[in-house]
């Protein structure tokens, strides 16, 4: 049974880091291509990081280019996603999702396009 449980959320202010942690289950993240997207209250969830199956490749949104780094751990089965600089603007809940196919090179960015997703963690960045 495929599972992605995230961790590391939490309360920091601004200027501050976080690292969050997908934990995954029933599939191998070093063959599939992994994204972490967020969603703020009242907005559309976005895309925020993403890597793709070959881990070569990664992609940022615009708004966190520069401040957050995606990395896979492909001995604990696991996506990292470190946030650093956060800003206000950064608070959402953030989400893991999983892209099982392996014929694509480039990293995909639309939600639809994921086949699983985790529960979220919840970040809050104060000011």
């Amino acid at each position: 049974q495929v599972q992605l449980v995230e961790s590391g959320g939490g309360l920091v202010q601004a200027g501050g880091s976080l690292r969050l942690s997908c934990a995954a289950s029933g599939f191998t993240v070093s063959r599939s291509a992994m994204g972490w997207f967020r969603q703020a209250p009242g907005k559309e969830r976005e895309f925020v990081a993403g890597i793709n199956w070959t881990g070569r490749t990664t992609n940022y949104g615009d708004s966190v280019k520069g401040r957050f780094t995606i990395s896979r751990d492909n001995a604990k089965n696991t996506v990292n996603l470190q946030m650093n600089s956060l800003k206000p603007e950064d608070t959402a809940v953030y989400y893991c999702a999983a892209d099982f196919r392996t014929t694509i090179p480039w990293v995909v960015t639309t939600i639809s396009e994921y086949d699983s997703w985790g529960q979220g963690t919840q970040v809050t960045v104060s000011s």
